[in-house]
C-alpha cells in the first residue's frame, strides 16, 4: 500500500530552466493535410509528435487542442444547407479523429498521453474534468482536449482559449504554417510585414486574423499571452518553450 501511495503522488517536476512550465498548443486540422489535400498526412503527424516530445522531455507540461477542418467544418456545412448545430457536432467528432491520430503518434514514440473529450465517449476518451486534466499534466502526461467545448457555435480556437485558462497555462501557442502575425496575408502578399510583438488592442484595431473574437476576448479578459508561430519549421516549438527565443509573434495585453 505504501508503494502505491508513493506512486500515486508522484509529481512531474518542471525543469526550472524552461521559459514556460505549462502550455496549451493549438493546432489546426488543416495542418494535418500535408500535400495530399485530404485526410491526415502520416509524415506531418509524426513530425508534430516529435516536436511535442522534445518539450515534454524537457519537463514542460503540455496540453493540446486540435481542429477538425481537414475532415469537416461545421460552418462550411451550414453554408451548403446543413443545419448549423448538426454540422458543428460533426466538426467536434472530426476533432476527435485528429486527436486520436495524434495520441497514437505520440504513444508510438513513447510519450504518455491522455485524451479527454468534452462529449462523453468513454470507449475512446476520458470525460473532460479540469482537476483530472491538471493531475495528468502534473504527472508528465501530454493531455489532448477533443470535441471542442462540447457546444455548437464555438470554434476550436475558443476551446483552446477556454482550456488554457481553466488549467492555468502560461501561454497559448498557436501553431500555423506561417511565421507569425503579419499586417496582411503573407501567402498572398509577398511584401507583408511581420510583427515580433503586438498588443491585443492593436490586433483588434487592425482587424488582424489571429483567433475568432470569442477566443480572443477570453484571452484578453484573463491576460493570457498568445504566441503565433510556424509549427512546420523543425525546432521552433522547443526554441519558444524551452530556450525562450523570440520566435513568431507574441500577443501581450500590456
Amino acid at each position: 500500500m505504501a508503494a502505491f501511495f508513493l506512486s500515486y503522488n508522484f509529481k512531474f517536476e518542471n525543469n526550472v530552466g524552461n521559459k514556460y512550465n505549462r502550455v496549451l498548443l493549438k493546432l489546426s486540422g488543416e495542418a494535418l493535410l500535408g500535400e495530399q489535400g485530404h485526410g491526415i498526412d502520416a509524415d506531418i503527424l509524426s513530425t508534430y509528435a516529435k516536436e511535442i516530445q522534445s518539450i515534454q522531455e524537457a519537463g514542460v507540461q503540455v496540453s493540446i487542442v486540435i481542429g477538425g477542418g481537414n475532415i469537416f467544418r461545421g460552418v462550411k456545412g451550414a453554408t451548403q444547407g446543413m443545419d448549423r448545430v448538426q454540422g458543428d457536432y460533426m466538426g467536434m467528432l472530426a476533432t476527435m479523429i485528429n486527436s486520436m491520430a495524434l495520441q497514437d503518434a505520440l504513444e508510438q514514440i513513447g510519450v504518455q498521453t491522455r485524451l479527454m473529450s468534452a462529449i462523453r465517449m468513454e470507449a475512446i476518451a476520458e470525460p473532460y474534468i479540469r482537476r483530472r486534466a491538471v493531475r495528468h499534466l502534473e504527472k508528465g502526461r501530454v493531455v489532448i482536449f477533443g470535441a471542442g467545448t462540447g457546444n455548437p457555435y464555438f470554434t476550436t480556437d475558443t476551446a483552446g482559449s477556454l482550456r488554457a485558462i481553466e488549467i492555468e497555462a502560461d501561454v497559448i501557442l498557436k501553431g500555423t504554417r506561417v511565421d507569425g502575425i503579419f499586417d496582411s496575408d503573407p501567402e498572398k502578399n509577398g511584401d507583408a510585414t511581420k510583427f515580433d510583438q503586438i498588443t491585443g488592442d492593436e490586433v483588434l484595431k487592425r482587424r488582424l486574423s489571429v483567433m475568432d473574437l470569442t477566443a480572443f476576448t477570453l484571452c484578453r479578459e484573463n491576460k493570457t499571452p498568445i504566441i503565433v508561430f510556424n509549427m512546420n519549421k523543425n525546432g521552433n516549438l522547443k526554441k519558444i518553450v524551452v530556450d525562450g527565443e523570440d520566435v513568431g509573434t507574441t500577443v501581450n495585453w500590456d
